[in-house]
């Protein structure tokens, strides 16, 4: 199994030398790819490039970010012909409408210089239009399963002649419930077809996914250096019920840009209101909006326009979004896996970062075992809504995992430490006002 680290978008040299045409790659898409400033490929399109090119089935493993769009999408692009009406030659199945989004905007100018067509077809979408590219004829389809299932049982999609399958983010769809739906697309699928993996992890029930349907792949596996529970700092915040809403108020004055975790539709919507409210500039994207209504939010995001997104757990993977400062974890996740895919949209790219629970009195104990289950070391600190380092989540005064210990706020807005921290700090009191 291939191993290598990986390098992000916005870091410095890349670790490999070859070029995409040492890969195999086509000059004319090499080129297309040059004209874009892609020069260099990622560690991921070295090791799967070349098998996949070659017709094999391929297993990689690489978490969000590592470049795999191209590693699949290349040799898709190279390998199609022409497709009939309602029969794509290639597949590409995501878990989210977000990731069908990406895909699609990153394939659709390579494929179009082949003279190749791409649909993508994802639930908040007017149907008619998916239907009527489908009717044209598309050589490459991009689908979230239940849609795609959609179109299926109505007749305006068939699978009979599909000639690759990319599962992208094998492990979200399985994590998201979506294994009966993927395992109806495999039964549907000729008997002959090349499957493309890709996934962070290649576990349980991906195993089982790769062991009953993938046939003797080619295994790589990109050794992750994206965000650790190491590579960011975290803050475990007890706070109460009436002053929750004014916490991330506050934590939103100081940063840039923030990403706040709940667990619901109606809970991001309620909490959007809150937050206007207070004056926060602020965004919510959730499986309840149109797919328009979330790109805007998604725009209005990276572009700065407003400094915090509110989001259910759709956003905590399937997104590439650089800058974030903090993340924001307003309902607590289900488990520690679930923390370190929300932690993990902040402290990318070598970038600082900062991870905040924040925790009612009936909510601290599930925390935690969190906690410790990922080794932690920073305690829970309650905390209300003026207290000035909620401005600073990075700064001295939390001092280090070691040193600090459980702390009041004083009501006049500034916190008052414990012995620990005080003598550290020379005794005394420290907050901006």
């Amino acid at each position: 199994m291939g191993s290598a680290h990986p390098r992000s978008h916005n870091s410095g040299v890349p670790i490999t030398s070859k070029s995409f045409a040492a890969l195999g790659v086509a000059p004319d898409l090499a080129k297309a790819l040059a004209d874009s400033g892609i020069t260099s490929p990622f560690p991921i399109q070295t090791m799967t490039i070349p098998d996949a090119l070659a017709g094999r089935d391929v297993c990689g493993k690489a978490q969000t970010g590592s470049g795999k769009t191209l590693a699949f999408g290349l040799p898709v692009i190279m390998r199609l012909t022409e497709a009939k009406p309602h029969r794509p030659k290639a597949l590409i199945l995501v878990p989210t409408r977000e990731l069908a989004h990406q895909v699609q905007e990153v394939l659709t100018p390579l494929a179009a210089s082949r003279g190749l067509r791409l649909s993508a077809v994802y639930g908040g979408a007017p149907m008619d239009r998916q239907i009527k590219a489908l009717r044209r004829g598309v050589e490459i389809v991009v689908a979230t399963p239940g849609r795609l299932i959609d179109l299926g049982d109505r007749g305006d999609i068939s699978l009979s002649e599909v000639e690759i399958l990319v599962l992208d983010e094998a492990d979200r769809m399985v994590d998201m419930g979506f294994m009966p739906q993927v395992e109806w697309v495999l039964r549907r699928l000729p008997a002959e077809h090349q499957t493309l993996l890709f996934s962070a992890t290649l576990d349980s029930d991906v195993d089982h996914l790769i062991k009953t349907y993938v046939n003797t792949p080619a295994r790589h596996e990109v050794v992750s250096t994206l965000p650790t529970v190491e590579s960011m700092e975290h803050r475990f915040l007890k706070v109460h019920q009436m002053d929750k809403v004014k916490v991330v108020a506050s934590i939103a004055k100081g940063i840039f840009r923030g990403l706040v975790f709940v667990r619901t539709k109606r809970g991001a919507d309620r909490l959007i209101v809150q937050l206007r409210a207070e004056g926060v500039k602020s965004e919510v994207l959730h499986g309840g909006l149109t797919q328009g209504a979330r790109q805007r939010a998604l725009q209005r995001f990276t572009k700065g326009d407003v400094g915090i997104l509110v989001a259910t757990d759709v956003a905590a993977r399937g997104l590439d979004i650089d800058g974030v400062d903090v993340v924001v974890h307003y309902d607590p996740p289900e488990d520690s896996k679930a923390y370190l895919h929300r932690s993990g949209r902040t402290a990318r790219a070598g970038e600082k970062g900062v991870a905040v629970s924040l925790l009612l009195w009936d909510q601290v104990a599930e925390a935690e075992k969190v906690r410790k289950r990922l080794g932690i070391r920073q305690p829970l600190v309650e905390v209300f809504s003026n207290d000035a380092r909620l401005r600073d989540l990075a700064g001295e005064a939390w001092g280090p995992p070691e040193e600090v210990e459980e702390e009041a706020t004083g009501t006049d807005g500034a916190f008052q430490p414990t012995h620990t921290i005080a003598r550290r700090m020379g005794g005394g009191r420290r907050g901006r006002r």
